[in-house]
């Protein structure tokens, strides 16, 4: 059988042809660097990739000194090309690119010893024996890079000389809102176009760029394109927390041409699932599961607004509307009203508008300590006994979680900086990984205070610095794996069909959540716009749909900009996964009045999504 997968050799130039792709290293002055040609089948240039890479350490910079051989060998119906390299930090080095027939894969094998500090594919630093040196890039031949992650401002295809990030270290301040979902898809998606709008994902030509590796080996924080002018090179952050003594072996990185923008997405998780790296499976679903969901965060930050900003308690007159500058403000104030006093009248008006949710999920902050789960006496006298009572109604209770806070904890179970703080709780020492699982069996047991399980928070404060501490080696996604798999057991032990929502969305992560969440809407456009909630539903559901195909979606409903595009959000939810009721009284970013025909509008949408929940479970 012939192969599918051409080698041919011309001189000192290499090519390989496929149905899909072609790849040429070509004949160059032998003191230049490196690169390689991928284009499609069409012969239309995607990239100029370098071969370059670098591998720093805690101790070295890595510098390539000298250029060895390009060699290229059949590995049956493959080809295999080596660059071999001589660099500053390591022995030996080597940038190795698979060829098979339709996708091009590259990998980085260093050996010695050292602390990673970085690593850059598709370009490093050297001097060229020509006299050229610093940092080598890859040529961009594309327009647009999709980015499948949130971000503030709403960027989802950017032009392709547009840096992005991928990872689990971020928050509100400026450039760190790049987070929301930890972590998201390893993966962006490069088109021959560039978008139109902030959520547009154009038609045309697309080829795919991921990482591929098993969750253990993701040591890094965040995985970063880095472009500049008319190049391009990929960061993998792994902030010295390493330790290579011996041969190293980086994560894969896979160039595959895609249908469209989501098939990028869909091959991806594909590539993961038969790599072994992701399951194929979701979890096993409980029926309660896809019930609707009541949040009181938005109905506490409602009720903060009017008493700062509108200087009264009466929820039925409208209020001026928070502005950003006040957005944290009113946060702060929306924890004191996790109380059961509350949200027993959170329940009230439900009720009194036929909103049954099946599932109520008590929010920040009901516990006295973030870390300890110990519960606030104060606000729940008797959050057991509140609980119960949701029980006997037929409902459920989820506690919401704060990720990684180590409020509480001693010092030694935590990661540290410089000066000793506890930074964050450290899943990597037992001990806390015993802890943790003794809070879930006292929160979840029927003994205990018996709720159904928790929705986690702040999975984007995975700590992240090089001078930081802990017990053991994981890091970066790693250890946010480490600590969701921790807690994801001790609550399977605790109750079997209790529920984990979380908002991380790679597909490592499958096996670490019931459900996942599509968190905080954002606001803005590039141009200070604002982007439809809507649009902002659509794209984020296109998301987590591709990464975790079987997982139910906790669609979400906070923040909202005013009273009509609740609505309007409220409408599209049941098309889109779970629908979450965020909002009772009023709305806190506009101050408008919620009244009884709006509640009457979500009781209808409710019924029409149980009703096909109900279909769907009776079709034959």
């Amino acid at each position: 059988m012939s192969s599918t997968v051409l080698l041919e050799r011309a001189g000192r130039s290499l090519t390989v042809t496929t149905p899909a792709y072609r790849l040429e290293v070509r004949e160059t002055e032998p003191a230049s660097a490196p690169y390689a040609v991928l284009s499609d089948s069409a012969g239309r240039e995607w990239t100029e990739f370098s071969l370059l890479s670098s591998v720093h350490t805690v101790a070295s910079a890595d510098e390539v000194f000298r250029l060895g051989n390009v060699t290229a060998r059949r590995a049956g119906d493959a080809v295999d090309i080596t660059a071999v390299l001589s660099s500053s930090a390591w022995t030996q080095h080597e940038t190795r690119v698979r060829c098979t027939a339709d996708r091009v894969e590259l990998s980085i094998v260093v050996t010695g010893s050292g602390r990673i500090t970085e690593v850059t594919v598709f370009g490093g630093v050297g001097a060229m024996p020509n006299g050229a040196t610093g940092t080598f890039r890859s040529s961009i031949g594309f327009a647009g890079i999709l980015v499948p992650a949130p971000t503030e401002p709403i960027q989802l295809v950017r032009p392709a000389r547009s840096s992005a990030q991928l990872g689990v270290v971020g928050d509100a301040d400026p450039g760190r809102l790049h987070a929301v979902f930890s972590p998201p898809p390893l993966a962006f998606g490069l088109s021959r176009r560039e978008a139109t709008d902030a959520t547009d994902v154009p038609d045309g030509e697309w080829l795919g760029l991921w990482l591929r590796a098993p969750v253990a080996a993701l040591g890094f924080a965040a995985l970063r394109y880095d472009p500049l002018d008319s190049g391009f090179l990929l960061r993998l952050d792994y902030e010295g927390h390493t330790v290579v003594d011996g041969s190293w072996t980086s994560p894969v990185f896979v160039l595959r041409p895609a249908a469209s923008g989501w098939s990028v997405l869909e091959d991806y998780r594909e590539d993961l699932v038969t790599a072994g790296d992701a399951s194929a499976d979701g979890p096993a679903v409980a029926a309660w599961w896809n019930e609707p969901i009541f949040c009181g965060w938005g109905a506490q930050c409602a009720r903060a607004a009017h008493r700062l900003l509108g200087g009264t308690a009466d929820l039925t007159v409208d209020v001026p509307g928070e502005t950003d500058s006040e957005e944290s403000l009113i946060a702060r104030g929306a924890t004191g009203y996790a109380r059961a006093d509350v949200y027993d009248e959170f329940l009230a008006r439900l009720d009194a508008h036929d909103l049954v949710p099946g599932t109520i999920v008590i929010d920040d902050r009901w516990q006295a300590h973030y870390g300890t789960g110990t519960v606030d006496e104060e606000r729940w006298p008797d959050l057991a006994g509140w609980i119960s009572d949701r029980h006997a109604a037929g409902q459920r209770v989820l506690l919401w979680w704060k990720a990684w806070d180590p409020q509480g904890i001693p010092p030694e179970e935590c990661i540290r900086d410089a000066g000793g703080r506890a930074v964050s709780v450290d899943p990597t020492n037992p001990s806390y990984r015993e802890r943790l699982t003794a809070i879930v069996r006292t929160l979840l047991s029927p003994g205990g205070v018996d709720a159904d399980g928790f929705k986690v928070d702040f999975t984007q404060r995975v700590p992240s610095g090089r001078t930081l501490s802990a017990f053991g080696t994981e890091w970066g996604i790693a250890a946010l794996h480490l600590l969701l798999a921790t807690l994801h057991s001790a609550v399977r032990a605790a109750k079997p069909d209790a529920l984990v929502i979380t908002h991380a969305m790679h597909p490592s992560f499958a096996d670490v959540s019931g459900m996942v969440r599509l968190n905080d809407v954002s606001k803005r456009d590039l141009r200070g716009e604002r982007v439809p909630v809507v649009d902002q539903l659509a794209f984020r559901h296109a998301i987590a749909s591709r990464a975790l195909p079987h997982h139910p979606i906790d669609t979400d409903q906070w923040p909202m900009p005013n009273r009509a595009e609740w609505l309007r959000y409220a409408d599209a939810q049941i098309g889109k996964g779970v629908p979450a009721l965020y909002y009772l009284e009023s709305i806190d970013r506009s101050g408008e009045h919620i009244d009884s025909a709006d509640l009457a509008r979500i009781a209808a949408t409710w019924r029409r999504y149980r009703e096909a929940i109900a279909a769907r479970s009776t079709a034959p």
